[in-house]
């Protein structure tokens, strides 16, 4: 009997790669991740040659405003200088004026989010590069694996799921599944129990994507923390079709060791691939 085979793709977005210039034109990504367009060619020749054995395929798309929390755009520092990326801003900075909100009035907006997502203890606010803007090249998916999952729906007469997240400008949005601080007025930043149940319905979930480092493992770990008693043992993390932000390799590190305590499953492309051959074969 055939199994349920569900292929989740977290992010493989142009912003996120390390693209050469054959794959990227004039264009520069914004927040380019080492190695991550070699994950993305091994995840589009395991979808490419293991295509029939795959049931589903979801895609996740970060989609962001140029105005938002988490990028310059939003920030400005106590000497009126811009702030640049890779910063991190906690409340306490933001009560010491050492950065505020460029329109005053979004001050008590972004203390009460700061106070909330510090609460949480996951994530401390970080300032990236504006990425993933909405109607952007750095939007789009990368060439190769857009192709692959577009030849599995031609190929399957199948509909990949896509999953925009991020478009909320007043909530870093790294989780798939929901926001680091949901909002009470946006469903779309709230816990997406409908997707979480698709998931648990499949006999299998191999997660990929970018970065390994924050949206693959805050999804992850949302997955986990919600999935209604399902055993852990059915998510797979792609290991070789995923990589860290560059400085947050531990973090990383960390992420799977924690994962595997918990039975999540760590493979490679190749483990998974002959799965997927297996599994084309009891379709026949």
């Amino acid at each position: 009997m055939k199994r349920n085979l569900h292929l989740l793709v977290i992010d493989p977005q142009n912003d996120f790669c390390d693209l050469p210039a054959s794959h990227r034109a004039s264009h520069v990504p914004a927040l380019p991740v080492p190695g991550a367009h070699q994950d993305m060619l091994r995840l589009a020749g395991l979808i490419n040659r293991g295509r029939a054995g795959i049931s589903a395929i979801s895609i996740t798309l970060d989609s962001h405003h140029r105005f938002d929390i988490a990028h310059p755009t939003f920030w400005i520092a106590a000497d009126g200088a811009p702030v640049q990326p890779y910063t991190t801003i906690s409340a306490a900075d933001v009560r010491a004026q050492k950065y505020l909100p460029r329109h005053p009035a979004a001050l008590p907006l972004a203390l009460n989010y700061l106070d909330k997502l510090e609460a949480a203890g996951r994530y401390q606010l970080m300032v990236w590069p504006v990425h993933c803007e909405i109607g952007t090249w750095g939007n789009n998916v990368h060439d190769d694996v857009r192709a692959a999952y577009g030849a599995w729906e031609e190929a399957s007469l199948g509909i990949v799921a896509k999953l925009a997240k991020g478009s909320n400008p007043w909530t870093e949005h790294y989780s798939a599944v929901m926001a680091e601080v949901p909002d009470a007025d946006d469903p779309d930043t709230q816990l997406n129990t409908k997707f979480i149940a698709t998931l648990a319905g499949a006999d299998r979930i191999y997660i990929a994507g970018e970065a390994g480092s924050h949206c693959v493992k805050a999804t992850v770990e949302h997955i986990a923390d919600n999935f209604g008693g399902q055993p852990l043992s059915k998510l797979v993390l792609v290991t070789d079709c995923m990589s860290p932000v560059a400085g947050f390799e531990p973090q990383y590190q960390a992420f799977l060791r924690a994962m595997q305590v918990r039975g999540v499953q760590l493979m490679q492309a190749a483990d998974v691939l002959p799965e997927l051959l297996a599994n084309a074969q009891e379709a026949q």
